[in-house]
């Protein structure tokens, strides 16, 4: 049904997702209007069931519909508005501001993330990071993998103003990681360094420590800052070098 960015296929889950999330978002449904049931969802989208249970559940996930018992699916009144409606990102201020915020929101998820990950919220970081380890041994950098970690986590969190402001975030974020991943492969162990900062984010997570999975995740997000702007010493007066224009 259609093709993912980069040319491989995505899901029909991914279809289906992604299709009821534009229309929740663009009022196409009232605040706690019912969602059409599984079934006539499987026909409108010309899917199986299953597809469609997926696609519901990856929208509760996201704070976006609820479920009631026996009553089916509901939207959020959250989930009428655009993700906090940041605009674009238009020049390197822009993209500090984005980090400065991130410091702020990434290491308390995590914490978060560390007290409260279940079997499957841990699966879907562990399967992020083994995206990015398949990368790194191919001395290359997956931004995708890269977001798609921070998200996990941010879901792991189980507070969905974590994951929708990821989400709003996701362009954004993607400059970053595309000039901090240039910005790593330039160095020998660059990369490798990097995929240890993850894992050990990972490990913190799993291991329900969430004091270590707060200060991981902020000296991770100080680290990339650092990497992507390199700050002269203050004899040289203190100038940021800033990454190229885009």
């Amino acid at each position: 049904m259609g093709q993912a960015e980069g040319g491989g296929r995505r899901s029909l889950a991914d279809v289906v997702f992604d299709r009821l999330q534009r229309a929740i978002k663009s009022g196409a449904y009232r605040p706690d209007e019912r969602l059409p049931t599984e079934h006539d969802l499987a026909a409108e989208f010309e899917v199986s069931r299953p597809i469609v249970r997926e696609a519901l559940k990856r929208l509760r996930d996201q704070g976006l519909i609820y479920s009631r018992r026996g009553a089916g699916s509901f939207v959020r009144v959250i989930g009428l508005k655009q993700p906090l409606g940041f605009g674009q990102l238009e020049n390197v201020s822009d993209l500090l501001n984005c980090y400065e915020f991130r410091l702020m929101l990434e290491p308390e998820a995590a914490a978060l993330a560390a007290e409260r990950q279940d079997a499957t919220s841990l699966a879907a970081i562990s399967v992020a990071l083994e995206l990015m380890r398949d990368a790194t041994n191919r001395l290359t950098h997956r931004e995708d993998a890269d977001f798609q970690f921070h998200l996990a986590i941010a879901l792991a969190s189980e507070n969905p103003y974590f994951s929708t402001a990821m989400e709003a975030l996701k362009d954004h974020i993607a400059v970053g990681m595309r000039f901090h991943g240039a910005s790593v492969k330039r160095e020998a162990t660059g990369l490798a360094r990097v995929f240890a900062e993850h894992s050990a984010i990972h490990a913190a997570i799993r291991d329900r420590d969430p004091a270590a999975a707060r200060t991981l995740m902020r000296d991770h997000l100080i680290g990339s800052r650092e990497r992507l702007f390199e700050r002269r010493r203050p004899e040289d007066g203190g100038v940021v070098t800033t990454p190229a224009p885009y």
